[in-house]
């Protein structure tokens, strides 16, 4: 799987010219849908098949500030899969390889009606490209 690549734009900076924390959770969720996608499984097709992914919790711990325009690499893994809830885990590192955070992201599956799925039943060619992901 490519790692995703972003650049601290300027208005993701604080008065200090530091990277403000908020944005991280930003960056975790643009290479969560990226992840997705090169799996084959991106939200659009996801929610088209009436699938959404809530995000039920959400952690990052700070290691190194960034600042504008510093390109992150993030890479994207899963961590934990049992057909009902998936944990995956990000690590942004700057260009010369520092790491600028780790972080986890759980969530859920659920059909339209808010109703909790099983994937490996209702989405199996989903959980089967989830389950090969797992390291």
């Amino acid at each position: 799987m490519n790692s995703y690549k972003h650049v601290v734009q300027y208005y993701e900076t604080d008065k200090m010219g530091v990277t403000h924390h908020s944005n991280y959770i930003r960056w975790m969720e643009e290479s969560r849908v990226d992840y997705l996608k090169q799996l084959g499984w991106d939200y659009v097709k996801l929610e088209s098949l009436g699938v959404v992914s809530p995000v039920v919790e959400a952690s990052c711990k700070y290691k190194n500030s960034t600042t504008f325009a510093d390109e992150i690499e993030i890479v994207v893994s899963v961590s934990e899969f049992k057909g009902v809830k998936l944990v995956l885990h990000y690590e942004m590192k700057k260009a010369d390889g520092t790491l600028a955070a780790e972080a986890d992201s759980v969530h859920c599956f659920l059909d339209t009606t808010g109703r909790p799925i099983r994937l490996a039943k209702e989405l199996p060619g989903f959980y089967e490209a989830i389950m090969n992901e797992l390291n």
